[in-house]
């Protein structure tokens, strides 16, 4: 592989900002996260990256106060021209928005925009529920929404569990000009033998579509653990159903923090895909999110 590496999920915060870091502690997707209530700024992330031989990142969206998404993204472009990260940036938007051009050709304004993420995930379990609802990608306002991104050539990253990925390969098969990435590798929360057939037959239905890539991102959030024995199933599956070329690493730091560091998510994502050959390892790391988020 080369030196020029890219850690294509990660997050970077002033704690004032995110309104769930503050307050009285409430259940999250991924436990307890008092640790987390700290600012963690584009110097910090230029820290943990250095050892690593990664030259570019691209930011997700952290659910900042309502209207102030564009100010999020206004605040990660100064962070990534004084601390040389973040290169791309995926902003928030409410693709059900009437106002949702707007505030697109408003994060336009910045370099660094590259997609919108609205996190669609829903799950029975209360704690590990985003979405109001399961099937929000069916709306009419939400797909109208999908429309202006198209306009805009913004790509879209898609946050689903295995019981939606029917809906998210529909809405993915119908608009094709869109290019998508399934974070968190489809978010394998049941690793019982039925949880990891829904999973498996829900990778092989997005897998089919050919303008979706998928992202090794957020692995440890359910195991609340970072090793080789248990990322290497769904990192190896994923590329098998996916392809290199599809697949792009990505640490979801420093949300991982909680229970690894940056150095153990990065070598145990490395040791997973060691059998590879250099070349697909190389796309995981850093070719295909270069190609995708246009870095």
């Amino acid at each position: 592989m080369t030196a020029d590496l890219i850690d294509a999920h990660h997050h970077i915060w002033e704690l004032k900002r995110i309104p769930w870091l503050q307050g009285p502690m409430q259940p999250r997707i991924f436990g307890e996260y008092a640790a987390l209530r700290r600012d963690y700024l584009g110097d910090a992330f230029r820290r943990d990256l250095a050892p690593h031989g990664i030259a570019q990142s691209v930011y997700i969206q952290i659910n900042v106060a309502p209207g102030d998404e564009v100010a999020e993204t206004a605040w990660v472009q100064e962070q990534s021209g004084a601390h040389g990260v973040a290169q791309g940036i995926v902003a928030y938007a409410d693709l059900s928005d009437p106002n949702l051009g707007a505030v697109l050709d408003a994060h336009l304004k910045y370099a660094g925009t590259r997609g919108i993420r609205q996190q669609l995930h829903w799950h029975e379990n209360a704690q590990y529920r985003f979405a109001p609802r399961p099937d929000v990608m069916n709306d009419p306002a939400f797909r109208a929404g999908m429309k202006e991104l198209e306009k805009r050539g913004l790509s879209f990253d898609l946050q689903v569990f295995p019981s939606q990925m029917a809906d998210a390969a529909r809405l993915v098969r119908d608009f094709p000009k869109v290019k998508f990435v399934l974070l968190h590798a489809g978010m394998l929360e049941d690793r019982g033998p039925a949880g990891w057939e829904q999973w498996r037959r829900g990778m092989l239905c997005l897998a089919s579509c050919p303008n979706l890539w998928v992202k090794l991102s957020g692995l440890g959030t359910f195991v609340r653990a970072c090793s080789v024995e248990l990322w290497k199933p769904v990192i190896e599956e994923t590329v098998r159903m996916f392809g290199a070329a599809r697949t792009m690493y990505g640490s979801n730091y420093p949300i991982e923090s909680l229970w690894t560091s940056y150095a153990n998510i990065f070598d145990t994502t490395q040791a997973c895909v060691a059998s590879l050959p250099s070349a697909e390892r190389d796309l995981i790391f850093r070719g295909t999110a270069k190609n995708f988020y246009r870095l």
